[in-house]
Parts: structure tokens; C-alpha cells; sequence
């Protein structure tokens, strides 16, 4: 199963200022082919270690085989690198994720 999140770690003032109004949205699903179900929708944007045990708590996450990172490309390279460094150095290791 294939899952599609939106997920910022609110390590500065910059990241709280664009997504620290953020709140859960709910699932949708859908299919990527006639076999591959596909779940997105919901977001979350907290600081790490709260984020850490919302993303814990996260069904579809911990079902998936592949977790797909919507990042907003319409905020430039520069600030989404920072923004997946951030996941990555902040939330990916608590969680396992490679």
C-alpha cells in the first residue's frame, strides 16, 4: 500500500509561521492501479518529538511499504530541501524509516 502525507517538523520560526496552523485532515483512498491502494489527505506539521507520536499513531503509515512526502513546491528548493533534511535528521530515525 502505497501512502501519500503531508508532514513538517517545526523545527524554526519560518516552518511555524507557514504550517504551525496545521491540523489533521482526514483520509482519502484511492488506487494506483487496479491492485494498489493508495491513501492521502492527511497532513501534520508539529514539532518533532509530538510529530514523532502523531506519525506512531498513523494506521495507514504504519501499514505501508511506501510513504510518498508532499512537499510545496511552491516555496522553492532551498526551503524544501530544509524541509525533508528536517524529516529526515528529525523524525525519520525515531521512526525506523530508511
Amino acid at each position: 500500500m502505497s501512502v501519500s502525507r503531508s508532514i513538517f517538523a517545526l523545527v524554526n520560526d519560518r516552518d511555524r509561521a507557514y504550517f504551525g496552523r496545521s491540523g489533521q485532515e482526514r483520509d482519502e483512498i484511492g488506487f494506483l492501479d487496479t491492485t494498489t491502494r493508495a491513501v492521502f489527505g492527511r497532513g501534520y506539521a508539529a514539532e518533532p518529538p509530538v510529530l514523532i507520536e502523531q506519525l506512531r499513531g498513523d494506521e495507514a503509515i504504519a501499514e505501508a511499504d511506501t510513504l510518498l512526502l508532499t512537499v510545496p513546491n511552491q516555496l522553492g528548493v532551498a526551503y524544501n530541501v530544509h524541509v525533508m533534511e528536517a524529516i529526515l535528521t528529525t523524525v525519520a530515525p525515531a521512526l525506523g524509516w530508511r
